[in-house]
């Protein structure tokens, strides 16, 4: 087999592998944001400005897991273009 073959399959192998465990933690994330909100929803003590203080962060890490992905999508991307100049 060709060597440019076999670094092509394993960068697509790793982009799997990728896919899979980035999607994997987005719903461990986001079910224990659920998890969390229906916590502190039920906590007394805790007033509107914490429940949006949560939630806001919530937010800040949707954006950076977002911009993690994008990154390492345009990483791939870079690779496919190298591959494809053969």
């Amino acid at each position: 087999m060709e060597t440019g073959k076999v670094a092509e399959q394993m960068v697509g192998f790793q982009k799997t592998v990728f896919e899979n465990t980035f999607n994997t933690l987005n719903i461990v994330q986001d079910q224990t944001e659920n998890m969390l909100n229906n916590f502190v929803g039920k906590i007394p003590w805790v007033n509107e400005d914490g429940k949006k203080q949560i939630n806001e962060s919530f937010a800040y890490t949707k954006k950076a897991r977002n911009d993690f992905k994008e990154a390492i999508d345009e990483g791939y991307t870079q690779f496919e273009k190298l591959f494809d100049q053969k």
